[in-house]
C-alpha cells in the first residue's frame, strides 16, 4: 500500500499502539516548525490508509491541550497519561498548516496487550510481535492471530516476521492463559524501488548528451557542404 509522504513526522514512545491506563505515552512532532499542535480524533478506524481518506474531517479534531488533568503539552511533545480508556487517531499540526502522519493509539484497561508497530511497516523489513501483561514485559506459551485466523500456537512468547510482504497486512491480536487481548491493524507500505528516484536525473543526462550529439552532426554537415 502506499502512503503520502508529510511534510511532518510524529514519533511515538514507547513505540507500540496498544498502551495500558496510567502508562505514559510521548508524541514527539518532527519538521521544520517551531510551533506544533498534537491532535486527536476520536473515531476508530480499519486502517490508517483511512486517515487520508478522512482527513477533510479530522481537521475540526480537538487539541490535546483542551485537556485539563489528563494531557501535558511541552513544547513539540505532547504526553499522554489516561486513566480510562481511549482509542484515538493522533497527528501533529504546523502553524503553518503542515501535517504529519497519523497513528492510531489506544489506552487500554485490559490485562493482556498485544505489542505490534505504531507505523506502517516497510515490505521487506522484519518485524516482532509479542504480549504484555500489566506489570509482566517477558511472556512465553502465546498464540497470535492474523485477522482472527490462528498462525502460531507453541511455547515461544513472539511472533517474527523475517521479511514483511502486503499479505501480513491486517489486524492482530494475542492470547494467554486464556486471555485475549484487543487487536491492533498493522500497515504494510510499498518499499521504495532502487533506482527511482534517479530516473529524471537520467533522463534529463541523456537528453542533454542527445542535444550536444545532434548539433555536433549539423556541424559537422555545414562544414563538409562544398
Amino acid at each position: 500500500m502506499e502512503y503520502p509522504h508529510p511534510a511532518a513526522s510524529l514519533s511515538v514512545s514507547p513505540d507500540r499502539e496498544q498502551h495500558f491506563t496510567t502508562e505514559s505515552v510521548t508524541l514527539n512532532c518532527g519538521g521544520n516548525s517551531t510551533e506544533w499542535r498534537v491532535k486527536e480524533y476520536g473515531e476508530n478506524y480499519d486502517g490508517l490508509s483511512s486517515f487520508w481518506d478522512e482527513y477533510d474531517k479530522m481537521t475540526s479534531g480537538r487539541q490535546l491541550s483542551d485537556y485539563s488533568n489528563s494531557w501535558e503539552m511541552t513544547g513539540s511533545s505532547c504526553t499522554i497519561k489516561s486513566y480510562w480508556y481511549h482509542e484515538a487517531v493522533f497527528w501533529c499540526e504546523s502553524e503553518s498548516g503542515e501535517f504529519s502522519n497519523a497513528v492510531n493509539i489506544s489506552i487500554n484497561d485490559e490485562g493482556l496487550l498485544l505489542v505490534s508497530p505504531v507505523h506502517p511497516v516497510t515490505e521487506g523489513a522484519s518485524v516482532t510481535l509479542s504480549c504484555r501483561l500489566r506489570g509482566e514485559t517477558k511472556l512465553s506459551d502465546v498464540i497470535f492471530y492474523h485477522n482472527d485466523k490462528l498462525i502460531q500456537n507453541d511455547s515461544r512468547g513472539e511472533l517474527k516476521i523475517s521479511a514483511v510482504s502486503q499479505s501480513d497486512e491486517g489486524f492482530y491480536k494475542c492470547e494467554h492463559s486464556g486471555e485475549v487481548s484487543p487487536q491492533s491493524w498493522m500497515a504494510v507500505k510499498a518499499a521504495s524501488r532502487p533506482g527511482s528516484s534517479s530516473f529524471p536525473f537520467l533522463f534529463v543526462t541523456i537528453s542533454v548528451i542527445g542535444f550536444i550529439v545532434l548539433i555536433l552532426l549539423l556541424l559537422l554537415i555545414y562544414f563538409q557542404k562544398p
